[in-house]
Parts: C-alpha cells; structure tokens; sequence
C-alpha cells in the first residue's frame, strides 16, 4: 500500500515500521494490558525519497532523528491502536512537507517614479518645516 504525501511525493508502507507498546500515564487496569502506543520508525537514508528530500530531512534539527538517520515518532494520544497509527502517520507527512517546502525566490523591484517623486516632495515638505522653527534673525 501507499502512502501519498502530496501529489509529488509518496510512500510505499514497507519503507515504515510501525510497533506498539502500552502506553504511559493514568489509565486504570485497562493502560496495564493492552499496547494502544506506537512506535514509527522510518529511515530517511534507505527511503525512497530524492536525494535533495534526504538531505533536507536529515539536516533539520530535530530530536527525533537519530544519528543513524531514523526518525522515530511515539504517538500514545489516542485510546486506541488505529487512532495512534493514523496520528503517527500524519505527523510523519507533515514533517516530510515541511522539510519540502521551498520559499519562492523573491524579485528584486524598482520603487515607481510615483513613489519616489512623493518621497522627495515630503522630505522637502519636512526641511521647510523644520525651517521655519529656527529663530528668526533680524
């Protein structure tokens, strides 16, 4: 199965390892025997991704990366195992659309004449001002 990410980039699931694990905190008897946490494991290196993608993922500063190049997700907000697999998942595409974002290049413009004609009007406009506040000499 795929795993679409936008209409350029996607995942074959193979590439993610999914595990889970009881979850932690409150939750009675019932946190106590059932493993509703999972663990996502995907490795940026051995992924299907451009090698661009690669090396922008693996250059983010972030704790979740290890220094092998996995990027583990524990999602453990839901009550059940499905509802922690589809977050997981989600957190997974939204850090790999992050990281292929690109801001577009910014055009270098010229002011219009316009403007620079009522930028030096009012800077002559502000000098007569400040002109007629000087002490007059007689």
């Amino acid at each position: 199965m795929t795993i679409f990410i936008n209409h350029i980039i996607s995942l074959d699931e193979a590439e993610i390892e999914l595990s889970a694990t009881r979850s932690q905190g409150a939750g009675g008897q019932h946190v106590n025997k059932v493993a509703t946490a999972i663990y996502l494991r995907f490795d940026i290196k051995a992924s299907s991704l451009s090698d661009h993608l690669k090396s922008k993922l693996l250059a983010t500063n972030d704790s979740r990366i290890t220094s092998e190049g996995v990027l583990v997700i524990r999602a453990q907000n839901h009550r059940t195992q499905e509802h922690n697999k589809r977050d997981a998942i989600a957190r997974l595409k939204a850090f790999i659309l992050e990281a292929s974002y690109e801001k577009p290049k910014r055009k270098a413009t010229k002011p219009s004449r316009s403007s620079q004609r009522k930028r030096l009007d009012s800077k002559t406009k502000s000098g007569i001002q400040k002109q007629l506040r000087k002490k007059i000499d007689f």
